[in-house]
């Protein structure tokens, strides 16, 4: 039988509307549907929640735009990692890479698989709260239940999808984002149009002072996570049409538009919960909907909220293989994770193994543990991604630059001083999740060394 997994090569399929769409879908998650009423009781302020929001997206603009002129020069799979290799060296970008591996895309798949199954089963009018677990040391490491048996169910069928092709894998993931915007679309013009809000949970005016505290800079740090995701179509540069001209045009498309849809919803949540109502609300999203449009809508806008979580859900599926197929290729992961399906044109033991790690951590509940330093890990990773781009401008000006990043080179240092405070407030508020995400790191110059060693890596 003829090999089939002798091309090492994919192909580019992906054209501006689906790459603009990926990063869309990457952004455009559970986040925005929840954090507002955290935001809210920390800052108690209308005005300064919705500049809060308008600052977290002026950041991801300017990583957007810096993300664009690396993904123009360098438009191969793997994103940060290859950027990060070309600047720094590779062991730099393996330990991105290994930071996509584990913090990056599989914990959020399984949480996002996660949410998708709690959502679904709310539209359900029976409950499933049967829970089966194995204690070890008195610890639950095993847990299942109905809500993690179609976690599980979801990761395998969209695994499936995007092992099958590129082709399938773009047009479902560009149906599901296309309903997540319709969705908003219809949220906010039905909410200003036909709901029962108020004007005067605006009344309140800007407290100046906010901006100048712990409190601005922590809800900051929530909305950079609901952010994260605006640089999803440079993972998948090797297979992007025309890349020169469409990453950096949907890196900026993509990103803007968020930032408008985010904005825009905030707004309806606000006319249609007073401060002291939304404060502290975790599903802000569905209660907004209930004051507006009553009780008999919870219903339906939580299965809304489910098929839209599919399309955050199957575009990091898509995105994150093609990191670890990257590194592979450069001899600084397991080979086999290197090699493409010359049928199909997938990564696909790189799809394979993330499917079976975001299991893993659906059923042991690890997963929670993971996403509290997704945020500080992350937000290193893109800082000294941009460092590395002004870095490049210095070491090696002669690089063809179809496209440069605008502003420059005000967008990188606002970029780089916006997450340095971000760290920072990581840092001071969460010191044992910071030591994990350091944690994490050490491990990952663990395993780069064996690798080193093993291929004889300069």
């Amino acid at each position: 039988m003829k090999d089939t997994l002798n091309n090492h090569h994919l192909k580019r399929e992906i054209g501006l509307f689906s790459a603009t769409i990926l990063v869309i879908a990457n952004m455009v998650g559970t986040g925005i549907f929840t954090t507002s009423g955290f935001i809210m009781e920390e800052l108690g302020n209308p005005q300064a929640m919705l500049l809060c929001w308008l600052v977290g997206g002026v950041f991801a603009l300017c990583g957007a735009l810096c993300y664009g002129e690396l993904g123009a020069m360098f438009p191969r799979a793997g994103g940060e990692y290859v950027f990060l290799r070309e600047s720094f060296g590779k062991g730099m970008g393996f330990l991105s890479g290994w930071i996509s591996l584990i913090v990056g895309f599989s914990a959020p798949i399984a949480a996002a698989s996660i949410a998708f199954a709690t959502y679904f089963f709310r539209i359900l009018p029976v409950s499933f709260s049967v829970k089966l677990t194995a204690p070890f040391l008195e610890i639950g490491i095993l847990a299942i239940s109905p809500i993690t048996i179609l976690a599980i169910t979801v990761i395998i069928i969209f695994s499936l999808i995007h092992y099958h092709s590129v082709f399938l894998g773009a047009r479902v993931q560009n149906c599901l984002t296309i309903f997540k915007v319709g969705l908003i679309i219809v949220f906010v013009t039905a909410g200003f149009c036909l709901g029962h809000g108020s004007i005067e949970n605006f009344s309140q005016g800007l407290e100046i002072s906010l901006i100048f505290q712990d409190k601005f800079a922590i809800s900051l740090i929530f909305i950079t996570f609901a952010y994260s995701g605006w640089n999803a179509a440079a993972y998948l540069g090797g297979e992007i049409k025309n890349p020169v001209r469409n990453i950096p045009l949907a890196l900026f498309t993509g990103t803007a538009l968020v930032v408008c849809f985010y904005l825009l919803l905030n707004i309806v949540y606000i006319y249609a919960l007073s401060p002291a109502e939304m404060s502290g609300v975790l599903e802000v999203g569905t209660k907004s909907a209930v004051s507006l449009f009553g009780d008999n809508v919870s219903r339906y806008f939580s299965g809304a909220i489910a098929i839209g979580i599919l399309s955050v859900l199957s575009a990091m599926i898509m995105a994150g293989p093609r990191v670890y197929y990257a590194m592979a290729r450069d001899g600084v992961f397991f080979e086999l994770f290197g090699k493409v399906n010359g049928l199909r044109q997938t990564p696909v033991y790189a799809i394979f193994l993330q499917a079976v790690i975001a299991i893993i951590m659906v059923i042991t509940a690890s997963f929670d543990k993971l996403l509290l330093y997704i945020g500080f890990t992350l937000s290193l990773c893109a800082m000294l991604t941009v460092v590395g781009m002004m870095l490049l401008r210095i070491k090696k000006p002669d690089l063809k630059r179809s496209y440069k990043t605008f502003g420059y080179p005000v967008t990188p240092l606002l970029f780089i001083l916006g997450n340095l405070w971000i760290i920072y407030f990581c840092i001071k508020s969460r010191p044992i999740t910071s030591l994990f995400g350091l944690g994490t790191i050490g491990l990952g110059i663990l395993v780069y060394s064996y690798f080193r060693r093993k291929n004889r890596i300069i």
